[in-house]
Parts: structure tokens; sequence; C-alpha cells
């Protein structure tokens, strides 16, 4: 045997003791890159939420010469202002002026801001508390899961939309005094389309946990001490997780076409809180005068679910473990 050839052997051999595992997080990283659409609509979401986030608080205030003062004044943009109503698209008002002369890119942004702050809670309330029902049911079995999956089958088949504007009707008014109006309102809806939304959730956790309950590292965590609300938040929940994902990422969109659907029919959050749901409501009245003020709120509710929908549909790809690199 040569030199060169002990030389390589032992090359080889320190590169395999030396070579590490790519971390989970960077494999799935790659994969989400390869879908083009998924990456593009995730670039596409950080721009609207930054833009939401950042965009009144820029333009929160102007400053205008009054004529008849002699002076500057300041006023926010969302004030009214009768004279300058129905505007056309301006330097002052890059998208124009409502009903009322507010200014209509600046209630497009916080309504951006109010209606991903919901579909982001509500989605959020009903993945946890669907993953972890689903986790109880499948791990435990028996009479428990048979009392969760009945529970899921009766709310499955409730008529989601009258009770929605029923309990919307009922509830629109209450008022939370310690919050804004506008979150107070916002509170209300988060809790209603909570109630009925975590029931695709558990159905997938417990498909998960039901194949995972049986194997060896289960056993092992019996051994090691590990009470059964323990293996469940640490052992079952995680695995459960791709697919959790997955569905969170595809129910933002149901989320935001229910509550602008709301808003829409009058059942919603009401004005002056501006949401992009009752910004197109707002629109009918004015439709054979300014038409055009129905495509700024329609256009980001169609940008934000398809984005949305785009991007839950890299990411099934990407945390799909059957994909081979």
């Amino acid at each position: 045997m040569s030199v060169a050839e002990i030389d390589v052997d032992a090359l080889q051999a320190e590169a395999l003791l030396t070579d590490k595992a790519e971390p989970l997080i960077v494999t799935y990283w790659n994969r989400l890159r390869r879908h083009r659409l998924a990456t593009a609509s995730l670039v596409t979401l950080l721009l609207m939420i930054l833009t939401v986030i950042a965009g009144p608080i820029i333009m929160g205030q102007m400053t205008y010469y009054n004529v008849s003062k002699g002076e500057d004044l300041t006023y926010t943009r969302d004030t009214q202002d009768l004279a300058a109503r129905n505007a056309s698209p301006s330097a002052e008002h890059p998208l124009g002026t409502d009903e009322l002369g507010r200014d209509v890119l600046y209630r497009l942004l916080v309504a951006g801001r109010l209606s991903l702050f919901i579909a982001f809670t509500v989605v959020f309330i009903q993945e946890t508390v669907g993953m972890f029902l689903g986790a109880v049911s499948g791990y435990f079995g028996g009479w428990v899961d048979n009392l969760i999956q009945r529970v899921v089958e009766f709310v499955i088949i409730l008529p989601t939309l009258p009770l929605l504007l029923t309990l919307s009707s009922i509830l629109r008014n209450l008022r939370i005094t310690w919050l804004p109006p506008e979150w107070s309102q916002a509170v209300v809806i988060v809790t209603i389309l909570s109630l009925f939304g975590w029931t695709g959730s558990c159905r997938l956790a417990r498909g998960m946990v039901l194949s995972l309950r049986n194997q060896e590292f289960t056993e092992a965590s019996k051994a090691l001490g590990l009470s059964d609300l323990q293996i469940i938040v640490r052992h079952m929940m995680p695995n459960a997780l791709p697919p959790i994902i997955v569905s969170a990422t595809l129910g933002l969109s149901g989320v935001i076409l229910v509550e602008s659907a709301l808003s829409f029919l009058g059942f919603g959050i009401q004005q002056p809180v501006a949401t992009w749901g009752n910004m197109l409501q707002n629109v009918q009245k004015d439709m054979f005068t300014a038409p055009w003020k129905a495509l700024y709120p329609g256009l980001m509710i169609f940008l934000a679910s398809l984005a949305f929908n785009y991007l839950g549909d890299g990411l099934r790809d990407a945390l799909d473990p059957r994909l081979k690199l």
C-alpha cells in the first residue's frame, strides 16, 4: 500500500468522524426554497406584515397650511375631511379618500394590521387547542378518545355560518373596558371564530399520535418515569407538528375570508374601526361614483389568501418525511 493511498484513507476517516448532520430546520428551508411560489409568497407576506405595522406609524400625521388661520396645522390621516371626500388619488392621498374624507391608504394599512392580527390569533388558538385535544384523544384511546371524537363530530355538523352570524350579532356590542374599541371587538371575533375551527387540527394530531403511541420511544419515556402529560407535551405534540403547521398556513386564508365576510355583512367589526371586510361594505353605496375604492381592500384580501395558500402548499412538500433530497 502506497503512502498516497494511506493518506487518502486517513482523510476519508477523518471526514467521516468530523462531518456533522445537517440541522432539520436547514433541510426544511432548503426544500421550501425549491418551491418558487411558496418562497415568493413568504416574501410577500413578510413585506405585507412589515408594511401594515410600520406604515401607519410613518404616515400617521401630516401637516398642512391653514390659510384662514395663517399657520401650519397637524392632523391625523384618519381625521374626517368632508370637503375632500371621495377624492381621486393624488400626491397628498395616494389612494384617494373615502366617503368621509379619510385617507384610504392609511385606513387600508390599519385595517390590514387588525385583519392579520385576528387571523394569526385565531389560527394559533385553533391549532394549539386542536393539537392538544387530538394528542390526548390518540394517546389515551378508549372512552377518552370516544368522548373527544363525538364532540368533534358534533362541532363539524353544526351550521357554522348561521351560528357565526347569530353569535356575532349578539356579542358585537360587548365591550371590554380595559381595551380600546377596536381590540375589544377583535377579541369578540377571535373568540367566536376560535370556537368552531379546532376540529381539523384535532383529527390530524389524533391520527399522528395513534401511529406513535406504541413505538419504542414512548415505552422508554414511561420507563424513565415521565407522566402521561409530559409524554404528550414533549413527544407526541412535537411529532404531530409538521401537518399542523401546514394546516395552520392554509387556515389563515380561511380566517381572513370569514372575518371579511362577517364584516362585509355587518356582523363583524363595526365602523369607525377599519378592517378589509367593512371597507368593502362601505364601498357598496359608492360603486357608481368611486368604484376604484373596492379594488384596494379586495386586492389585499386576495393577495393575503393566495400567499397563505401557496405557502401552505410549499410547507406541505418541505415537511413531507417521504420526500428525498
